[in-house]
């Protein structure tokens, strides 16, 4: 990867023919097929392919492939060496999606021969060139070029693609964004949205907004119900799909990645070791001296001395 790269002026302008102008072939997935067939034209190889791949649930939710008549892969296997093949799973296990790296970047010829992936499922590949899009939490959207027996992907290989990585980004959300069309919500919805997308909780919505956490639920399930998802996450990349895999984390996913829920009683376990307070409606732990405010008792005090105690 240190090799000086020369990028002549005719490669230049070629990244610019492809990057730029509508294209008209977007599929029911991925990118159109005029851009792939162009890119193949750029950088040499047997056969292209641009998956989406969820390594959490270890499945892919598209592919497709140039040429379009290539054999059926076995799926099985590909996950079954997935995590144990460094160049496979390397954008998982590094968080690094900018590099775009080659097998000969983790293993040498006679090494790669004698990995699973290679012997199980892709014999005859010698050489691979991969680029990384982010695709949401969890997945990973990858553009990749392989060949067999003969000379290894350049560096100017691998610059000429680092260079269109954010072009190529821009033109998968492009078309994510002709085959989706805008979501139907309310600018309350819109608003609300927003400030999940920003990291705020459902209490903090509230303030923001001036309305109760129950508002908000109800506001989350009914954005849930018009864009078709369960999570919050899934609501992000339906209505953001241009930021959603960069601006989720942890702390963005506050109140749960998971449907929206009513609040269940305590179980019967639970309820064993806790008593009710009627007057507060609540359930308060059964511990010497933390009983619930009540006459003569401050919250989370002990019990002032000539009062009544509530059973």
């Amino acid at each position: 990867m240190g090799e000086p790269v020369r990028i002549s002026e005719g490669d230049i302008r070629a990244l610019l023919r492809i990057v730029s102008g509508e294209r008209e072939d977007v599929p029911a997935d991925g990118l159109p097929w005029s851009l792939l067939a162009d890119l193949s034209d750029q950088i040499a190889s047997d056969t292209l392919s641009f998956v989406g791949l969820d390594s959490h649930r270890e499945n892919g939710w598209f592919g497709q492939g140039l040429p379009a008549d290539g054999p059926s892969p076995d799926i099985q296997a590909f996950w079954a060496h997935y995590w144990d093949c460094e160049p496979c799973s390397y954008p998982d296990r590094t968080g690094d999606l900018r590099s775009v790296t080659k097998i000969s970047d983790f293993y040498g010829a006679r090494q790669w021969r004698t990995t699973g992936m290679y012997s199980e499922y892709l014999r005859g590949v010698e050489h691979e060139l991969m680029l990384c899009l982010p695709g949401g939490p969890g997945r990973t959207v990858r553009l990749i070029f392989f060949r067999g027996s003969g000379p290894d992907f350049s560096e100017r290989d691998r610059a000429l693609l680092t260079l269109l990585r954010p072009h190529l980004r821009e033109a998968y959300l492009d078309a994510e964004r002709h085959r989706r069309g805008v979501p139907d919500l309310t600018p309350r919805h819109w608003e609300l949205l927003q400030l999940v997308a920003d990291g705020a909780t459902n209490a903090q919505i509230g303030r923001i907004l001036g309305i109760s956490e129950g508002t908000v639920r109800t506001h989350m399930e009914n954005i849930f119900e018009r864009l078709q998802v369960s999570s919050r996450s899934a609501a992000l990349a339906r209505a953001f799909p241009e930021h959603a895999a960069e601006r989720l984390s942890v702390s963005q996913l506050s109140g749960g990645d998971r449907p929206v829920r009513r609040r269940r009683a305590p179980d019967r376990a639970r309820r064993a070791r806790r008593r009710y307070c009627a007057a507060g409606r609540r359930w308060w732990p059964r511990r010497r001296g933390a009983g619930p405010p009540g006459p003569g008792r401050p919250p989370g005090g002990p019990a002032v001395a000539g009062s009544s105690r509530s059973a």
